[in-house]
């Protein structure tokens, strides 16, 4: 069989075994019944549903007729490098290193390390929206996770707050 659409296909490939592996992991939870779902029953569903939504790309991929093919592009490594940087800079900022003597550095600081290393990966930079989006996040964050969900999150640094 042609694979008329790569794009499709390829990205559909990529949905069904992300979908298949979160369903996968999922099962080593107590997954439960539709009335009373155990901790394991949302990610079993959304891996499910993610399988079957990859499963459907690929097939559009195989059947639909595209005009160029629409074949994969090269990779975008300086990209894929910021994003993933952006998070993994996020996740120390927010928790810290304590095997490396890194001091978790608050919710606040984090967001804006976030937005802006993940903002460098866009063709345009400009810090001034930057700051603004980040602060947008942040205080966004603050009043979802702080003050309505009550969440304990280091909001600041331990220099800043104590």
């Amino acid at each position: 069989m042609k694979i008329k659409s790569q794009r499709d296909f390829f990205a559909g490939l990529m949905f069904t075994i992300v979908g298949i592996a979160f369903a996968w992991g999922a099962t080593t939870y107590s997954v439960g019944t539709g009335a009373r779902m155990g901790p394991g029953y949302f990610p079993l569903m959304l891996g499910i549903v993610m399988a079957l939504i990859g499963l459907g790309i690929v097939f559009s991929g195989l059947v639909f007729e595209t005009t160029d093919g629409e074949k994969v592009g090269k990779w975008a490594w300086k990209q894929l490098a910021y994003i993933l940087g952006a998070n993994l800079a996020f996740g120390v900022l927010l928790g810290g290193l304590p095997s490396f003597g890194v001091p978790a550095m608050g919710m606040i600081i984090a967001i804006y390390a976030l937005t802006i290393i993940s903002s460098l990966a866009g063709e345009h930079f400009k810090l001034r929206d930057v700051l603004i989006l980040a602060t947008i996040l942040a205080a966004g964050s603050y009043v979802a996770f702080i003050w309505a969900l009550k969440l304990q999150i280091q909001v600041w640094p331990t220099f800043i707050s104590g």
